[in-house]
């Protein structure tokens, strides 16, 4: 007896993306399958499980082989062994790279060393995401890290380069690597209420105007270090807050410029000379490390705390920090103007995304 046959003979890898991002996200084989089972999939193809089992486990093996080619994505389109199509190359690689907020806000600002990947467990626990999907992203953060430590030029140019990224995924690396290599402080309690994208603007506004890079962006040392001489030049600044006919002189600029467009004006006037020195001595101690690390508590603690506690909105916070940075250019005897400006325009920026009401 003769029997027909349609036969389709192909090369072309085939990756279904639910299974791909169960994979990604640590599922074991059976949880997968369990997944799939729970979505439908067995009367939308007719399948068995134990078909449904094999073809998960060809998928995850697919997956595991393709693996060493993600941790260098130029690689997967130059190799020979899977068949990919472009498109479905650029899917495999952003999300590998994609990563929780929930957990870069956890291990932002840590050394990416042996010492916090064992610390590991405790996010997982903390953020409920399995520990292989957190194993995975930590491995990203430091491998990313180490490549871009190493070059010249532009910090989000060369990830998106280097590791084929989306540009908005490239920046959120900039701020893992940024956060990284300054060692900010994001743990305390008094910062628990900021998430990975209020310092994840932060960081990028610090990259594009506080860094080497900001300036020369073939310096050696790209965007990842803060501008030494910037930093020095800071120091200038405490001439607003030390000569006290200059703080008189402001204050009354600032509160000129204020009177009748807020319900907040008294205790503006009453806070001026607290938040100016506050925002001022930020500004002069950011040349020792320490206080580099300590830039976003200080920020609470001097400047959006006190605010809070007189009941401003983000509307009065902009008002006043606009009059505030703007008035200066207006003192007699003030002469820091570019220094000034290259200060505030971050400072306002990071205040206002910080600035939950």
């Amino acid at each position: 007896m003769s029997v027909e046959l349609d036969v389709f003979v192909g090369n072309t890898t085939i990756m279904d993306k639910e299974v791909y991002q169960l994979w990604l996200n640590g599922y074991t084989v059976n949880d997968a399958v369990k997944v799939r089972i729970d979505g439908g999939i067995m009367e939308e193809c007719e399948a068995s499980v134990e078909v449904l089992l094999s073809d998960t486990m060809d998928q995850y093996r697919t997956f595991q082989m393709c693996e060493r080619l993600l941790h260098h994505p130029a690689k997967l389109a130059n190799q020979i062994i899977f068949q990919i199509p472009p498109d479905r190359q650029a899917m495999l690689i952003e999300r590998y790279y994609a990563f929780d907020d929930a957990f870069a806000r956890e291990v932002l600002g840590k050394k990416l060393s042996k010492g916090t990947k064992k610390d590991l467990d405790d996010v997982s626990a903390k953020t409920n995401i399995t520990l292989k999907s957190c194993r995975r992203q930590f491995d990203n953060f430091k491998r990313v890290f180490k490549v871009v430590e190493e070059l010249k030029g532009p910090l989000v140019e060369n990830i998106r380069q280097h590791f084929l990224l989306p540009d908005q995924l490239a920046r959120d690396y900039a701020a893992v690597v940024f956060f990284a290599n300054n060692r900010f402080e994001t743990g305390k309690k008094k910062l628990q209420y900021l998430t990975f994208q209020d310092f994840a603007l932060c960081a990028g506004q610090l990259i594009n105007n506080w860094t080497v890079g900001a300036v020369d962006n073939m310096m050696e040392d790209m965007d990842v270090d803060l501008d030494k001489e910037f930093l020095q030049d800071l120091k200038e600044l405490k001439i607003l807050i030390t000569d006290k006919d200059l703080l008189d002189q402001h204050k009354s600029l600032v509160c000129t410029a204020l009177r009748g467009k807020t319900n907040v004006f008294t205790e503006m006037e009453a806070n001026f000379k607290n938040l100016s020195r506050g925002l001022v001595n930020i500004a002069a101690k950011l040349i020792n490390a320490k206080d580099v690390r300590d830039f976003f508590i200080d920020l609470v603690e001097k400047f959006i705390e006190p605010c809070r506690s007189d009941r401003w909105t983000s509307i009065d916070v902009n008002l006043y920090l606009t009059h505030y940075t703007n008035s200066a250019h207006i003192l007699d005897t003030f002469k820091h103007h570019g220094v000034w400006t290259r200060y505030m325009g971050v400072i306002k920026s990071c205040i206002l995304k910080m600035y939950h009401e």
